[in-house]
């Protein structure tokens, strides 16, 4: 779907990117980095709003030096930043923009109805979005990047200012772009755990340089570690720590507790243990059995998994060494 090589972007006074290379394929791909990463940058580039220092980039197969506008037919861009006009409703201004991507006048207005009703908008459709919710808004900007029936959408930053019931409606949205309809999704969050949640690639960016590019499930694969969380019991009001002791006692080797790891009272405890690459069924009937042994209340056993975040960890290691 894109293809970016040796890609650079230099400003003034910075370097916004600096000779990217990576390749996007068909599904949803999350563009993952704190904020200034040269994310936002790099989306202008491949729509052919800003041109690049350096290097290439297409985008289905079109040269997004030369062939901008073709790509800005096909393709689909919610901005980040709040941009609709306040005193028009989202009928017709999602009207007018499927217009401007050539859609007939009646195609136009069908396309709108069934698209503005597939992010949620109904009787509220008619009215000025000057009065409109953030969440609201953000659903108008999707649906005028999908209105002309694209076969990939850029959506730069969607759930911004959204509260958390907000962000996990716009996140299902996105999945269904994909899912429902088969349009790719290039979205861009400095969120990482939404990424981990939407997305089946994720690249990883900082300061305009490539860190990562791999698939979520390489991204988030299960560690050596078995996380198991107890509650405590008159008879052991650290059950935890009886927990520990038994799965030494066993031949086990559980982990030594964190002590910035505390909980609420009622809540449970957590004992980490070392399990290697494959946990067999005989540690977790050994987990089981301990804590019944105990009369522990066993709330959840599961294997960590790693997260997108280690990526920016292992670099600032590396930086460090």
């Amino acid at each position: 779907m894109i293809a970016i090589e040796s890609l650079s972007k230099r400003f003034p006074r910075v370097t916004a990117l600096d000779r990217l290379t990576v390749g996007i394929e068909p599904g949803v791909t999350g563009l993952v980095g704190a904020n200034g990463a040269g994310k936002s940058t790099l989306i202008k580039i491949l729509l052919g709003l800003s041109p690049a220092s350096e290097g290439s980039a297409t985008v289905l197969g079109m040269d997004v030096a030369t062939q901008g506008g073709a790509i800005r037919e096909r393709v689909g861009y919610m901005p980040e930043h709040d941009c609709l006009p306040p005193d028009v409703s989202a009928t017709e201004f999602v009207v007018h923009m499927a217009r401007m991507s050539g859609l007939p006048a009646t195609a136009a207005r069908e396309r709108t109805a069934d698209t503005l009703r597939h992010v949620g908008l109904y009787e509220e459709r008619y009215r000025p979005m000057g009065g409109y919710s953030t969440g609201m808004k953000q659903r108008v900007k999707l649906a005028q990047a999908l209105v002309h029936d694209p076969r990939l959408v850029l959506l730069d930053e969607p759930t911004n200012g959204l509260d958390p019931v907000g962000r996990d409606e716009m996140l299902g949205l996105i999945r269904r772009v994909h899912t429902d309809f088969g349009i790719s999704v290039l979205v861009t969050s400095h969120l990482l755990g939404e990424l981990e949640r939407t997305s089946d690639h994720i690249v990883v960016i900082d300061g305009g340089k490539l860190l990562r590019s791999s698939s979520t499930a390489d991204f988030t694969q299960r560690t050596a570690v078995l996380a198991v969380e107890v509650t405590d019991t008159d008879a052991h009001p650290d059950g935890a720590a009886a927990l520990r002791k038994a799965l030494q006692q066993a031949g086990h080797a559980p982990h030594e507790p964190d002590p910035a790891q505390g909980a609420a009272p009622g809540a449970g405890h957590l004992v980490t243990l070392d399990v290697g690459d494959d946990v067999g069924e005989a540690v977790y009937d050994a987990v089981r059995d301990a804590a019944v042994h105990l009369g522990l209340g066993l709330v959840r056993m599961e294997q960590r998994r790693h997260h997108i975040s280690e990526v920016f960890t292992e670099r600032s290691a590396g930086d460090v060494a």
